[in-house]
């Protein structure tokens, strides 16, 4: 800044000016806020200080001067006291010793110094009195100016809660803590059918439907002591007419501002419409629609109810019912007749049990369940069972259709405590399984220890295919002898299961289930491979005995028509000549081949197999059509061989010996070669060569054992 000139020839110290005006905005800095940075604040004190000490080195009056500077530092917000007391006491020391060091003994400097403070602080209190004049009056009209707004907003209020309470879709009710109600809408009137004015005289208690009376008043009672600051409900009121409406209840509790109940409110909506939809909802998915008997699912959850009570004392029984031959009904006389029985079925089974009380229900198709509760012992549950039999056996007229229908029925008795919904329903399953393999138009009843038998034979029919994977299978081998000399000319091969837990396990007890189940086809096929392969390593080191090697194939193998390939495919694979494998299939399985079946048996024959037939002599065979299929070999079954137990005519059953005789000759005839099994004592060996059988198969002989038996055998070396 240039030095400033000034009458008398005194000048303004530039780095003095700006030393005091950087103190003076520390000071100002130190005594408040102020809305500037530090360096603005300078910068404004600096021009400050210029104005006053050219101001006061003029030769004007500085009080105008002064007077503005004062002023400007209130508008500038540095209004704090000690900001003009600092001011106005350094312009007689600080300011005069470093702004006008060169006017320090200029005449009348005192003066217009002491002229210049007045005139600053005069200047600095008309413009804060101003400011505080303007703010005053600003709070007084912004303090009318809301209180204005807020009587109109409280009347907006007022108008809008009206509008709202009056204008309301929904219900809306105000009361004291004593019930007496102070106000409701013009809704909550036409849903309980009074006039406003009506129920602005009466007490919610007088509204609360009977059945509801006592826990309405409970729940008010318990929101009054705060318990609750609100409650939703569905409850029922009385209308003036004296009928019910269904209702949402919504309660909140309104306080004072000490905590005390001031008043409730009650937001209501009637849902008489919905919670009638929701009760025929309720009923459609719990009832059948077709019968409109209890459903499975709320028959279960009743059975739950029972069953699920901790320690329950009593008993609990189930007859599970299934129509007989209903499919045949459905599917010869249509499924809307079907659908008319089964609603009379259903009316019977409901009239039958009706004056006891039990539970009856459709679970899908054509069973029922009846659930009989409170029994004392297991006939109880068997009389309801035959009053069930009786009323769907007596005829049934539907349309011009009279029917007669019968049903089977699994009954079930158990103590409640201890048992579960699962096992009851299971066991009730497969005990109406037993009374429809019993012959039908019966009932029958659960047996524990048939119930483990079965389930022992489901866990081997599971487990059947993970054996086979396993190689869990073995096989043995039954030789089969001349009668005439006693030589081995065939082994048959019978499977074994080499169960890991079970031990060594027959064909009679899997077989079935293998039949059952399909996996006959994969096992077959095994069976087929291995008797192939050890039929061949006989071969190898046994190449004069020519021993055959007999295959039992099911029918569900036969009829396959992969089967030819399959065989070709093991014999070609193990090496072993076509004419040392023999293939047995039953006599029903032979005799009722035609078609493809027919050709599927000369195939075979083709490959150079025998053929033979097993069992035979227990089928209804068709004597002639024998000769028409290309076997070699007639087993002879062995119930017909037990027959013929010695040598002398009285020792022996006359029919059976005639019927071997004449299998025998009729074999022969046909240029048949003929083996008898089962044969177990040397009379019944002997009896058989007196009748020329060819071979025999039995423990006479030997029992089935495993393939190194038949190599000793073939070494000459005989089990003892």
């Amino acid at each position: 800044m240039a030095a400033v000139g000034a009458s008398g020839g005194n000048t303004v110290d530039p780095a003095g000016a700006r030393r005091y005006a950087a103190d003076w905005a520390r000071a100002v800095h130190r005594f408040g806020f102020v809305p500037l940075t530090a360096a603005e604040t300078e910068q404004l004190l600096l021009g400050h200080t210029v104005r006053l000490a050219e101001a006061l080195l003029s030769a004007e009056p500085p009080a105008r001067v002064a007077e503005e500077i004062g002023r400007s530092l209130v508008d500038a917000h540095l209004a704090e006291p000690g900001v003009v007391e600092w001011s106005v006491r350094t312009l007689s020391g600080r300011f005069r010793a470093e702004v006008l060091a060169d006017a320090a003994g200029r005449p009348g400097l005192d003066e217009r110094i002491a002229a210049t403070q007045a005139a600053l602080a005069a200047g600095f209190a008309r413009a804060l009195r101003q400011r505080t004049f303007v703010q005053q009056e600003g709070i007084a009209r912004a303090m009318w100016q809301a209180r204005d707004d807020a009587e109109q907003a409280l009347r907006d209020s007022e108008a809008r809660f009206r509008a709202v309470f009056d204008g309301a879709a929904i219900g809306i009710g105000i009361a004291g803590v004593d019930g007496t109600i102070i106000d409701v809408n013009h809704t909550f009137a036409d849903m309980l059918g009074y006039p406003v004015e009506e129920l602005r005289q009466l007490n919610v208690a007088s509204l609360f439907h009977a059945d509801d009376a006592a826990g309405m008043w409970e729940l008010y009672q318990e929101l009054i002591e705060g318990k609750h600051d609100a409650v939703r409900v569905e409850k029922r009121y009385y209308r003036k007419d004296g009928s019910a409406v269904w209702t949402d209840l919504a309660v909140s509790l309104i306080r004072h501002d000490d905590g005390r109940p001031r008043f409730t409110v009650a937001v209501v909506e009637d849902i008489t419409e919905r919670y009638e939809l929701q009760q025929r909802l309720r009923f459609q998915a719990l009832h059948d629609p077709l019968t409109g008997l209890p459903n499975r699912t709320l028959f279960f959850d009743t059975l739950a109810g029972l069953v699920e009570q901790p320690d329950a004392p009593g008993r609990v029984g189930v007859c599970f019912l299934d129509l007989d031959g209903f499919k045949a009904i459905n599917d010869s006389l249509g499924h809307a007749l079907g659908d008319r029985l089964l609603v009379m079925i259903a009316r019977r089974l409901a009239d039958c049990v009706a004056e006891q009380g039990y539970l009856v229900a459709r679970m899908g198709g054509d069973e029922f369940v009846i659930l009989v509760d409170g029994v004392a012992a297991v006939e109880d549950v068997i009389a309801v069972a035959e009053s069930a039999l009786a009323a769907v056996s007596a005829p049934v007229c539907v349309g011009d259709q009279q029917l007669a229908i019968s049903a089977s029925i699994g009954i079930v008795d158990s103590a409640v405590a201890g048992t579960s919904v699962v096992e009851l329903m299971k066991a009730a399953d497969a005990t109406l399984y037993w009374a429809k393999a019993e012959g039908r138009d019966r009932w029958a009843v659960y047996d524990p220890e048939r119930s483990a038998r079965d389930s022992a034979r489901s866990a081997l029919a599971a487990g059947l295919p993970v054996a086979l994977d396993r190689g869990e299978f073995v096989l043995h081998y039954q030789p089969i002898v001349s009668l005439l000399d006693g030589r081995m000319l065939a082994v048959e091969a019978l499977v074994r299961w080499q169960h890991p837990h079970l031990g060594l396990i027959g064909p009679d007890r899997f077989i079935g289930l293998a039949e059952e189940t399909g996996l006959i086809v994969r096992l077959g096929e095994w069976v087929l491979r291995q008797a192939c392969r050890d039929a061949q390593l006989w071969h190898t080191e046994f190449p004069d005995a020519r021993l055959v090697v007999s295959v039992n194939l099911a029918a569900r193998q036969a009829d396959r028509p992969a089967i030819v390939d399959t065989v070709a495919d093991a014999l070609a694979s193990s090496g072993l000549p076509a004419e040392l494998l023999q293939l047995e299939l039953t006599e029903s399985a032979v005799m009722g081949s035609a078609g493809e079946p027919l050709r599927t048996l000369h195939r075979l024959a083709a490959l150079g197999v025998r053929l033979a037939v097993d069992d035979f002599g227990t089928g209804y065979s068709n004597l002639a059509y024998l000769r028409r299929l290309p076997i070699t070999c007639l087993k002879l079954a062995g119930p017909f061989v037990e027959g013929i137990r010695g040598t002398e005519p009285a020792d022996a059953d006359h029919r059976d010996e005639r019927i071997v005789d004449a299998l025998v000759r009729l074999a022969h005839a046909l240029e048949l070669w003929v083996t008898a099994e089962a044969v177990e004592t040397e009379a019944q060996a002997e009896r058989l060569r007196a009748l020329r059988c060819d071979t025999a198969q039995g423990r006479l002989f030997a029992p089935p054992g495993p393939a190194e038996t038949v190599v000793a055998r073939l070494r000459g070396d005989r089990p003892s």
